[in-house]
Formats: C-alpha cells, structure tokens, sequence
C-alpha cells in the first residue's frame, strides 16, 4: 500500500497508509476499535478501493479507477478469514471448504474436491467432520474450518480479522500457533487484524499499531516492549486495562 487514503460520506477514515506484506512472514496491525484496521483490510482483500494511492498485488494494481471485474479477479487469489469465520450456516463443514475450489479454481471433479478437502482438514487438526455443520462445531473448530475454507484453493496471501476473538485463552493460543505453522509450512504472506496484544507479539514478524486512521508506529516484534513511543505505551495499558476488568477489548 502506498499513500493510501478512504472515506466514506465525505470523511476520511484512513490517511496516507505505507504498507509492505512479505511472503511467508505475518504482520499483525494492531489499534483500538474505530481505528481504521477493519477498513485497511477490506482495502488489502480488493472489498473496497482506495480513494487515494494505490494497492500494489500479486502482480495487479488497485486504485480508484480498477473496474468490479478486475476486484474480483483478485480476491480470487487470496485468503480471507473475517471475525465471526463468516461460514455457510446451511452448508456443511465440508461444503463451506469446497466453495472456493469451486469459484476460484473452477474444479468440478468431485473426488479431487473431496480429496482436497480432506487434506485441508488435517492441516488444520480437525477430523473428518465433512458432513457436520458449523452449527455443531465449537467456536474453535469454526475458526480452524474458517481458516481452511481460506487456504483450500493455495491463496499467496492470507487476510484474517480478528482470528482470536470470541475465544478462550488456550483455543486462541492454538489458533495462533496454527496460523503461524501454517505461514512457515506454505510460505504465504499474512495480515492480521488484531486488538489481542498476547497474539501479536506471539505470532507477528512486523507489528503495526494504527490510531485514528494513521500508523503510528511500526517495526519487529522485538522491538515493541522496548518502545517509548506513546501510542505504544496507550495500546499496551488500555489492553492491560481491558483484562483487568474481564472485557474482550472490541
């Protein structure tokens, strides 16, 4: 991304955004609620367009003149877990996962469907739960069966939005450690959208902190609990300020 800015009714909500995302590393972007991070990953996943700048990916360019056709194209190419997992609720498991095989990659036969699906599954730990729907899974398990529908068709970037939210400490921890075996076993690009603190640092190469539609700070993970930066210090104790009082952070 570069110089990227949108609005919506004549405001804008992100300014002037810088963003690189490298093949088989993660990057988490961090901030409060209302900060703009939501709104940079529907950028990111061709959802909206930015009206300033412009996305340079996967070898196309979006900016405010890429036409509806050429959107969808890109998304395509890519993986997108949003936060509630976004599955079919009338589909089962093993139909949500065999969705994108069908409209990104055009594959009819169905024994390559179901093969394909059944290995997908084992990369995400879970069973052969093909024919349960996500109704009878645990939140977890939708997420990991979220993840899969994601990477089932071999996207070269992975977009998730809040992948630990709604979960447990030890089923996000997992969650976490998932995503990251996953980067380092396909060599895929990663972008989460994050207010978890524990995960960022836990799973992120390269954090971002985002604050009223700016990145305010950016660099390794290493170097974040070492940062006198303001805005670094205002995430962290509000984040310890959400914990202490039991509350999700959203």
């Amino acid at each position: 991304m570069q110089g990227v800015s949108v609005g919506f009714a004549g405001k804008k909500i992100i300014f002037n955004i810088d963003m690189t995302l490298m093949s088989g590393e993660v990057t988490c972007l961090m901030g409060p609620s209302g900060s703009g991070k939501t709104t940079t990953l529907r950028l990111v996943a061709g959802l909206l367009k930015p009206h300033e700048g412009e996305i340079r990916l996967l070898g196309k360019t979006i900016n405010s003149e890429t036409d509806e056709d050429e959107l969808i194209d890109i998304r395509r190419e890519l993986g997108v877990v949003f936060q509630g997992g976004a599955l079919f609720d009338s589909m089962s498991v093993g139909q949500n996962i065999a969705f994108p095989l069908r409209y990104c990659r055009n594959i009819t036969e169905e024994e390559t469907i179901s093969s394909m699906v059944l290995d997908m599954l084992e990369h995400v730990e879970l069973g052969d739960v093909r024919e349960k729907f996500p109704s009878e899974l645990s939140g977890g398990m939708r997420k990991r069966v979220a993840i899969a529908r994601a990477l089932v068709h071999s996207p070269e970037l992975l977009l998730l939005d809040e992948p630990t939210t709604g979960l447990d400490p030890i089923t996000a921890r997992h969650i976490d450690q998932l995503i990251l075996d996953l980067c380092r076993k396909f060599g895929f690009g990663v972008l989460v959208v994050t207010h978890d603190l524990t995960s960022a640092l836990g799973i992120g190469h390269h954090l971002l902190l985002m604050e009223e539609g700016v990145i305010s700070w950016r660099g390794p993970s290493r170097d974040w609990s070492t940062s006198d930066h303001p805005g670094v210090r205002r995430f962290a104790e509000g984040m310890i300020s959400v914990q202490r009082s039991g509350g999700s952070g959203e």
